[in-house]
């Protein structure tokens, strides 16, 4: 199908793998474009790796099933790199963004031979530094937006400021942290 984007997420439970990617999901909606989100899980229980799907597309998809050739592939937890092929399928044309605060060359060795472009970002520090905690998920969907141009980042940041501001209605303080935390990342992510 053409003009489709396959993105895969590998994260661990708890991280916001699959609520970003239900967030990505919205916000090329949005913006016109035919979509897809879902998970798929091992064991149901938090830390327990797991892996979420989006396909974004121009066209109504008519596929249905996990995602097993991705043009983009997003690593919430670096420590899946040592136990998850996480670029298996991952074509070299696309990329793969990963949360780390070290340079995409140290992390090349664990990418199973991997060929393809690295980015990454440091969405922990991101995180704590707008939030106040450990939420990855926010930055990597930043990050995603800004490496594969599956929507467009302007569209992004502000479809993302009405999803926060309806979803946080009750919270308004965290909506602010929370749009810091994407801009932050769409100018850190590091190819």
């Amino acid at each position: 199908m053409k003009n489709m984007t396959e993105i895969r997420w590998h994260g661990r439970g708890g991280q916001g793998a699959k609520t970003a990617s239900l967030l990505l999901a919205d916000a090329a909606f949005l913006s016109g474009k035919f979509v897809q989100s879902f998970p798929e899980y091992g064991p149901e229980r938090s830390g327990a790796p797991i892996t979420a799907y989006n396909r974004i597309s121009d066209e109504r998809c008519t596929i249905h099933s996990n995602i097993y050739e991705p043009d983009y592939v997003v690593v919430v937890d670096e420590t899946l790199l040592e136990t998850v092929d996480v670029t298996a399928g991952l074509k070299e044309e696309g990329a793969i963004v990963i949360n780390s605060e070290h340079p995409a060359a140290e992390l090349r060795p664990l990418l199973r031979g991997y060929k393809g472009r690295v980015f990454t970002v440091d969405a922990g520090t991101i995180s704590r530094k707008h939030l106040g905690s450990y939420f990855p998920n926010t930055p990597m969907l930043a990050a995603i937006v800004a490496v594969s141009r599956c929507v467009d980042p302007e569209d992004f940041l502000r479809d993302m400021e009405s999803s926060y501001r309806h979803k946080f209605a009750k919270k308004p303080q965290v909506v602010q942290g929370n749009l810091d935390c994407l801009a932050e990342a769409m100018k850190e992510v590091k190819e």
